[in-house]
Parts: structure tokens; C-alpha cells; sequence
């Protein structure tokens, strides 16, 4: 694409954002979230009438307007929103930041939990990451995903997300999750309220797995506990204890793996303890 061409899509686009203010006396768009960056759950509200809509997808609003998504490790830096005013659309761009990932060295594991190979193992794993799937597929209208989260457990943080994994020698897939590491049997509580919607004692690679509803697409994770103290369909609130941290799965030691998601869409978790802006 030549200079010219660049200069007239760029008009185009501040033409477009001076519009969505322009025509309504505001800002169309309040994002609540603090400098967004890639593994961020983002949150705020829509201040003027329409439809939301990112990546072609209808946000789900609360009756004051309020929304959230999640954008990946690996986002672009610079996003848009739409809002969909019967024929007319309005462009909200969200500029979003970079960030470095670690490379992890993970040594010691068993062969058959780094590369499984036998059938019957693959078979098993393909119907746990099913149920796992269907989970987090559940659509509540709760809003506890609006809440300040708090820490799940007490701990060194021994494993950060966007982290390149390399297991026994071999790179892997990123790691996704918060690691906090402390003795087994330690307590892990509800970071923020919720609906448990997964609880299962022995997943293949993540043990005793807990998985909450927190509203609107958002639901947190809990890996490698040695004790669950909850069952799917459970309300629980903030600070009640769901579990205790343990070294079941694939883990060389005790700890927690935990973990955040939108939909199918990876976040990082202690991304949620950053106070939110006001949101009055």
C-alpha cells in the first residue's frame, strides 16, 4: 500500500472516531479497564443507544450498558469496537500494549504427561478438554466479573502467563495461567463471586480442577488442587475457600495454575488484580 493510499485510510479513521464523540456530545465508549494489554479482560460501558460488536460479535450489555471481552496474547495493538446504529456504524479504536513474554524451563517431568502416546491416554485427554470446553460455554447474566478480584491463594509466584514453556527440553504452547506455589493443602479461596460449573478430582494434565462462572463469558480456573471442596452448581462468594493447592496432573510440585478465560479466549489473571478506574 503506497503513502497516499495510508493518509486517506487514516483520515478515514479519525474521521470516523470524531464522529462517534462528535455526533453524540461524548465519548460514545468508557473503558474501564487500565491501559489494556494483550491478556487483557477488558470492561466498561456504552454511553450512547445501539448494538455492540467486536470482531463482527455482539457484546452482551447490562441494563446500564456496561460489557466486557478479552483479547489474547498475541493481539495486535491496535483493536476497534463498532457500535451499530441501525444503518450507521461507529468505530471505537483501543490501543493496546505490547508486553515481553519469559521463557519457562520446566525439567523432570514424566515422558508420557510431556508427550502422551498411548490411545487410550489421547482419548481420555480429547474427552476431558471436551467437558472442560462444553464448561465454559455456559451464558450467565450474573455480574460478578465487574467485581475486584482478589488473590485465589497465598504464595510465590513461580509461573507468569505468555511464558514460552520448555518441557524437559522440548518447547511448548505458552503457558496460560498464574502459578502460585506454596506447601500442599494450602488454602485456595474464590477470587470473586461465582457459580462452580466445572469440579473434577483427576483431569489427565491438570488433577483436581475447578472451573467458576463469573458472568457474562468470563470464568476463572483452579489446576492441580489436592482437594476440592465444591460441587458444579455451587454459588459461592468472595473469599470462600473452593480448595486446596496440590501436585496433581502435570506438576513437579505444589502449587496452584490459575486462569482466566473469555469464551475460548486465554487472559491473564493477574491482570485482574490492577484496580479499575471509577466507575461512576
Amino acid at each position: 500500500m503506497n503513502l497516499k493510499n495510508i493518509l486517506r485510510l487514516f483520515t478515514v479513521f479519525i474521521l470516523v472516531f470524531a464522529y462517534s464523540i462528535r455526533s453524540t456530545g461524548q465519548p460514545a465508549i468508557q473503558i474501564f479497564t487500565p491501559s489494556p494489554t494483550q491478556g487483557s479482560l477488558i470492561i466498561g460501558r456504552i454511553l450512547v443507544q445501539g448494538e455492540l460488536y467486536f470482531r463482527g460479535e455482539a457484546l452482551l450489555l447490562t441494563d446500564t450498558g456496561e460489557f466486557v471481552f478479552g483479547i489474547g496474547r498475541d493481539s495486535k495493538a491496535h483493536i476497534e469496537l463498532e457500535i451499530r446504529q441501525g444503518n450507521e456504524k461507529i468505530l471505537y479504536p483501543i490501543s493496546i500494549r505490547p508486553r515481553l513474554w519469559k521463557v519457562e524451563k520446566i525439567n523432570g517431568l514424566p515422558a508420557s504427561k510431556v508427550n502422551p502416546k498411548n490411545k487410550e491416554t489421547l482419548s481420555r485427554i480429547k474427552r476431558e478438554g471436551k467437558k472442560v470446553a462444553i464448561a465454559r460455554t455456559n451464558l450467565s447474566i450474573q455480574q460478578a466479573f465487574m467485581m475486584q478480584f482478589i488473590a485465589p491463594a497465598k504464595g510465590r509466584i513461580s509461573g507468569v502467563y505468555g511464558s514460552q514453556r520448555v518441557l524437559n527440553g522440548e518447547a511448548k504452547r505458552p503457558h496460560f495461567g498464574l502459578d502460585i506455589a506454596n506447601k500442599k493443602g494450602t488454602p485456595v479461596i474464590a477470587p470473586a463471586d461465582g457459580i462452580v460449573v466445572l469440579a473434577e478430582n483427576d483431569l489427565y494434565f491438570s488433577g483436581g480442577t475447578i472451573i467458576i462462572d463469573h458472568g457474562y463469558s468470563v470464568f476463572s480456573t483452579y489446576l492441580h488442587l489436592s482437594r476440592l471442596d465444591v460441587q458444579v452448581g455451587q454459588e459461592i462468594k468472595q473469599t470462600e475457600k473452593i480448595g486446596e493447592i496440590g501436585a496433581t496432573g502435570r506438576a513437579t510440585g505444589p502449587h496452584l495454575d490459575w486462569r482466566l478465560n473469555w469464551k475460548s479466549v486465554r487472559l491473564d489473571p493477574q491482570l485482574l488484580l490492577e484496580k479499575h478506574n471509577e466507575q461512576d
